[in-house]
């Protein structure tokens, strides 16, 4: 069977295994990206750790171990289990880098740059995914019902939760629903009826930034999650709780999403006075 048939039939196979778009998209993306480094050469292990070799040259040990996560379950579908190779073993981080993770006050600055923009869509939805602690994969599960009810039940990697929306963000969601004569089905979809992607509220939250003063490389959907995990933690020190909420199903999921930053860490260091 050539290449071409066999990444087909992954691919449905993800699909079927209910994997998310997200997921099945990024699997594919790397297994390609594999076969174009090996052309026409024969698949072998031997192949498989040059490429592992190259990668290491170019990316970060968390994205190699991303990039061989895809390979190794491309290599189980196709019964090459021996073609497999070990993640890079690293450290886990205590701290995070600062320039990475968006504050507060950056969240702030940008739903209210939103508004003053005349943006109230995405004012909203920049709302809705810290103020919930969504995927952006998720605000589809947005809709008029879940609204008017008070909490929407969210299917995402096979498992579902129930996700409470806050009573002032309902509020602000009813009166965009009376607004724009939204009655059933999701709140968020573009002119012509069709569903968000990520691409689509990437875009828009990066066109905020310059007015909003807030770093773009900082913006981004999913860090908004980061902020939601951090600042429930901050108020209930409930890993377990917390992880439930973002459906993790590991809590060492979870820890990388209240890792504090460099200068927390060191605040919190510097009042243990171990200092004479």
């Amino acid at each position: 069977m050539n290449r071409e048939k066999l990444l087909n039939k992954y691919e449905k196979y993800l699909a079927e295994h209910e994997k998310s778009r997200a997921t099945v998209s990024k699997y594919m993306r790397d297994v390609r990206k594999f076969f174009l480094y090996a052309k026409k050469s024969k698949i072998t292990r031997e192949l498989v750790l040059k490429y592992k070799a190259y990668i290491k040259e170019i990316y970060s040990a968390s994205s190699v171990n991303s990039i061989l996560a895809s390979l190794n379950s491309f290599f189980r579908f196709i019964g090459r289990e021996e073609l497999s190779v070990k993640h890079i073993k690293t450290q886990k981080m205590t701290y995070c880098a600062e320039k990475k993770e968006i504050t507060r006050a950056e969240y702030i600055s940008l739903v209210k740059t939103a508004r003053q923009k005349g943006r109230r869509r995405l004012g909203l939805i920049l709302q809705v995914l810290c103020a919930l602690g969504l995927r952006v994969s998720e605000i589809r599960f947005i809709t008029a019902e879940a609204v008017l009810c008070g909490q929407a039940e969210i299917c995402c990697k096979n498992k579902i939760r129930t996700v409470f929306i806050v009573r002032p963000l309902r509020k602000m969601l009813i009166s965009y629903m009376k607004e724009q004569k939204i009655t059933s089905g999701q709140l968020f979809v573009t002119r012509s009826g069709k569903e968000l992607d990520r691409s689509n509220i990437w875009r828009e939250m990066k066109s905020l930034c310059t007015e909003a003063n807030v770093e773009p490389e900082k913006v981004f959907p999913h860090n908004l999650r980061h902020l939601f995990a951090r600042t429930f933690y901050e108020a209930e020190k409930d890993i377990a709780k917390l992880a439930d909420i973002l459906g993790h199903s590991s809590i060492n999921t979870t820890r990388i999403y209240i890792i504090s930053t460099g200068a927390e860490h060191s605040r919190k260091m510097e009042k243990m006075r171990l200092v004479i």
